[in-house]
C-alpha cells in the first residue's frame, strides 16, 4: 500500500513527519508522492490563514482519491472544521498524533482480516500522549537527522496559536537525548537537527540548552555535527552560546526577532528586548566565519506605527540579515491580539512586508557573494546536491565526475553562487 506525508509548517513537524514515515516503512508501506498515495498524512500548521487556507486545499484535493489523516497543530485547534472536508478525513489531535506511528500494524493486521483502509483506520482505538514517542531511526524526506528534544511553549505571545495548540514546554531528558543521538550516530548519520517549539526553552528552569549540547558534544564523536532549528531569544544565554562556538555547531542560525522596536515587542508579550537580540548576533558573529543567521519578522503587528516599522527597518537593515522570513500580521482566533484595536490598515500591513521582503532578497545577495572563493563542508543529498554547514544549497562537484553518496560530508572551495557550486577538495571515503 502506497503512504504520502504531506507537512506544513515548522521544522518540528518535518522531524514528527520523518517518524511517522518511518515507522510505515519498517512495516511494509511503500512511500510515494501524493497523487499514488492510497493514505495520506497531512501534519498541518495553524501559524497563519494561509497555513490553514492551503492545508484545506490540499486535504480536499487528496480525499478525491485516498483516505485522509490530518494532525498537527490547524487538526488541534479546528478539529470539526477539518472533519468537515470529507467523509474521509479522520482526525489525529496533537495529543494523539504519537499514536499514528502504532497505526502502520494496525492496518496490516486489518487488512489481512479483510477490512477496508477506511474502516482499519475506523476501528483503530490506540491512543498515546507521549510527545517524545518520535524517534526514528530512517528518513525519507532528508539526509540529516531530526532529534526532537522538546515541546509545547510557555511564553503565551500575544499573536501565537501555536501555544494554544501545543500546550506547555515539556523537555526530554538530558540522557535521553544523548543516548538517541548516540544510536543516530550508530546509524551512520553525520548531522543530527535538533528540534522543538520552543528549542531554547529546553529545562529552562536547569542546565538549559547550553547545558545539553555541552554534553552531545562530549558524548558524541568528532564525525557528527550539530544543527538548531531554531532559537527564541528569551532564553539564549552565555553557555548556550558558549557551546555553540564548538566547530561541530554549524554557522546557521534562525532567530524569531518578530519587531525591533521594544514597544511592539511588549505589546505582543515578547519577552526580550533588541539590545539582548543585537548581542545574540554580535556573539554569534564572533564564533562563526559569517553564518548564516535568519530572522523571522512580522509586518504590522498590533502597536507597529511608522516610526515602529522604521526602527525595525533599520534593525534588519544594519545587521545583514543572510535571509528574513516576512509575515504579514495574521490575527488568530483565540490569541490575545486577536481583537487588538491597534494594528494597522492591511494595505500599510502589506507595504511594510514588500519594503522588508525587498530588504531580503538584496541582503541574501550580498550573503552569497561573500561566499564565493571560501571553503565550506556539505551535506550530500540527492543527486549531486547537498547543504553546506551554513546553509546553502549547492551543486557537490567531485573529481572524474564521481556521484557524491548521499549522507556523507564534503569540504570544498564555492566556485560558483549562481548556482551555488562546490569544488570538493576533501572527503571520507564510505
Amino acid at each position: 500500500m502506497n503512504v504520502y506525508i504531506y507537512t506544513l509548517g515548522c521544522r518540528l513537524n518535518q522531524a514528527e513527519s520523518e517518524a511517522i514515515a518511518d515507522s510505515f516503512s519498517r512495516n511494509g508501506f511503500t512511500m510515494t508522492g501524493g497523487d499514488e498515495a492510497n493514505l495520506v498524512i497531512v501534519n498541518s500548521c495553524t501559524v497563519t490563514q494561509k497555513a490553514e487556507q492551503k492545508a484545506r486545499r490540499m486535504i480536499r484535493l487528496f480525499a478525491r482519491h485516498a483516505e485522509v489523516i490530518v494532525t498537527g497543530c490547524y487538526a488541534a485547534v479546528n478539529p470539526q472544521e477539518v472533519k468537515a472536508l470529507s467523509d474521509r478525513v479522520t482526525v489525529f489531535s496533537l495529543k494523539e498524533k504519537a499514536s499514528i506511528l502504532s497505526l502502520p500494524a494496525h492496518i496490516s493486521l486489518s487488512l489481512d482480516s479483510g477490512l477496508s483502509l477506511h474502516e482499519a483506520i475506523e476501528s483503530f482505538s490506540f491512543r498515546s500522549a507521549d510527545p517524545f514517542a518520535f524517534d526514528a531511526s530512517s528518513f525519507q524526506y532528508h539526509s540529516r537527522a531530526y532529534l526532537k528534544i522538546q515541546d509545547g511553549c510557555d511564553n503565551h505571545c500575544g499573536y501565537c496559536r501555536t501555544t494554544i495548540a501545543r500546550g506547555d514546554s515539556v523537555s526530554l531528558s538530558a540522557d535521553e537525548v544523548v543516548e538517541r543521538a548516540l544510536k543516530l550516530e550508530a546509524e551512520g548519520f553525520h548531522e543530527i537537527m535538533l528540534t522543538g517549539v520552543n528549542l531554547t526553552m529546553y529545562d529552562h528552569s536547569g542546565e538549559g540548552l547550553g547545558g545539553l549540547v555541552e554534553k552531545l558534544l562530549k558524548a558524541v564523536g568528532s564525525g557528527v555535527r550539530f544543527r538548531l532549528s531554531s532559537m527564541e531569544p528569551d532564553h539564549v544565554d552565555d553557555r548556550l552560546l558558549d557551546a555553540i562556538a564548538d566547530s561541530r555547531m554549524q554557522p546557521h542560525f534562525h532567530i524569531p526577532i518578530q519587531s525591533a522596536s521594544d514597544k511592539v515587542l511588549k505589546r505582543a508579550a515578547r519577552r526580550y528586548s533588541i539590545s539582548h537580540v543585537d548581542y545574540i548576533i554580535s556573539r554569534l558573529r564572533a564564533c562563526k566565519d559569517d553564518p548564516f543567521i535568519a530572522c523571522d519578522v512580522i509586518a504590522g503587528l498590533p502597536g507597529e506605527g511608522e516610526k515602529e516599522f522604521l526602527e525595525t527597518y533599520d534593525f534588519l537593515s544594519s545587521h545583514d540579515f543572510a535571509a528574513m522570513h516576512v509575515f504579514p500580521y495574521s490575527p488568530r482566533p483565540g490569541t490575545p491580539l486577536y481583537g487588538a484595536k491597534d494594528k494597522c490598515e492591511e494595505r500599510v500591513r502589506d507595504e511594510r512586508a514588500e519594503k522588508l521582503r525587498k530588504l531580503s532578497a538584496e541582503q541574501s545577495s550580498r550573503y552569497l557573494e561573500r561566499q564565493l572563493g571560501k571553503t565550506r563542508e556539505v551535506l550530500a543529498e540527492k543527486n549531486d546536491t547537498g547543504t553546506t554547514g551554513n546553509y546553502l544549497k549547492a551543486r557537490i562537484l567531485l573529481p572524474d565526475n564521481r556521484i557524491p553518496v548521499s549522507g556523507m560530508i564534503y569540504s570544498g572551495k564555492i566556485t560558483s553562487i549562481n548556482p551555488v557550486e562546490i569544488s570538493v577538495e576533501r572527503w571520507t571515503q564510505p
